[in-house]
C-alpha cells in the first residue's frame, strides 16, 4: 500500500502545475475534517460511533490510577481534568526549562510518570500513553491552538519549518508537495489535506487504532522511501511543533477520524 501511495505521489508532482512551495495563508487554512466525506465526519461527530473515544475513557480510568513507587495517580496532583487539563493540550509542544527544549504532550507524560509517579516511561504507541494523551487532549476539544507562542520555541518552530520544505527520500519530495502545493487533490483514492494537526492522537480507519502525529509523520517518510526518524527524536518533536503552530487559531478536535 505504501508503495503504490509513493509512485502515485511521485506522479502528483510531476503532473501538476509549476508552483513554488508556500505556505498556505492562515485564512486559508482548513482542518481534515473539511476533506473527509460525510461518513467519517458523521463518525467523528458523535461520540457514541467515534471509536477514538474508547481510548478516551480508558485513559480516564488510568488518570484516577495509582500507579509507581510514589503511589500517585495523575488526578492527585491535577485534580479533575475537565479543568486542569482544558486548553493543555492547545498549546504542545511547549518548552521544557530543565531541558531547554520542546516536549511533545506524550513526553510530558512521561516525564510526570518518570520525576512524579517514579514508574517507567511508556513506550511510544504503547495503548496506555496513546488513551492518557487522548484523555487530556480532548479535555482541550474547541479550544483555539496557541502552541509556538513561547519565544524560546522560536529556533525550534523554525527548525520543523526547513524540515517540512527539505525534500527527502528516494522520491525526493518535501511535505509541502503534497500538503501545501497539492491539497483538495487525491493520492491513492484518499483527499490530500493540509496537514493541520487539529485531531491528534487520531483514530485512522486504515490502522484500525488510535495513533499519535509522529506515527503519521514516519509512515510520509517511509512513503517517499526516507529513512524516518526515531519516536521521540528532536527532528520530529520539531516538526510537530511546527505543523501546530501553523495550525495557531484552529481548534482542537481529538480525537478526530480519518481514513
Amino acid at each position: 500500500m505504501i508503495f503504490w501511495r509513493a509512485i502515485a505521489a511521485a506522479a502528483l508532482v510531476a503532473t501538476a502545475p509549476a508552483l513554488l512551495a508556500g505556505e498556505i495563508p492562515s485564512d486559508a487554512r482548513r482542518s481534515g475534517y473539511s476533506f473527509m466525506g460525510p461518513d467519517t465526519r458523521a463518525m467523528q461527530d458523535d461520540d457514541t460511533s467515534n471509536p477514538g473515544m474508547l481510548f478516551v475513557l480508558d485513559g480516564e480510568t488510568l488518570w484516577a490510577k495509582k500507579t509507581g513507587s510514589a503511589d500517585k495517580a495523575c488526578a492527585d496532583c491535577h485534580g479533575d481534568a475537565r479543568s486542569s487539563m482544558n486548553g493543555v493540550a492547545a498549546r504542545y509542544p511547549a518548552f521544557d526549562k530543565s531541558l531547554g527544549r520542546p516536549v511533545t504532550l506524550d513526553q510530558r507524560i512521561n516525564l510526570c510518570r518518570a520525576n512524579h509517579q517514579q514508574t517507567t516511561p511508556l513506550p511510544y504507541e504503547n495503548r496506555d500513553l496513546l488513551a492518557l494523551s487522548a484523555f487530556v487532549a480532548h479535555q482541550s476539544r474547541g479550544v483555539a491552538i496557541s502552541a509556538g507562542d513561547d519565544p524560546q520555541l522560536k529556533p525550534f518552530v523554525e527548525q520543523g519549518r526547513d524540515l517540512f520544505m527539505q525534500r527527502e527520500g528516494q522520491l525526493n519530495l518535501a511535505c509541502t508537495n503534497c500538503h501545501d502545493d497539492n491539497f483538495d487533490k487525491r493520492l491513492a483514492g484518499a483527499p490530500i489535506t493540509q496537514a493541520q494537526p487539529t485531531g491528534y492522537p487520531l483514530y485512522r480507519l486504515e490502522w484500525q487504532t488510535l495513533g499519535s502525529l509522529e506515527r503519521r509523520l514516519r509512515s510520509c517518510m517511509s512513503g517517499v522511501r526516507a529513512q524516518a526518524y526515531d519516536h521521540g527524536s528532536p527532528e520530529l518533536v520539531a516538526l510537530e511543533l511546527y505543523l501546530m503552530s501553523r495550525a495557531h487559531g484552529m481548534t482542537v478536535e481529538t480525537p478526530a477520524v480519518r481514513p
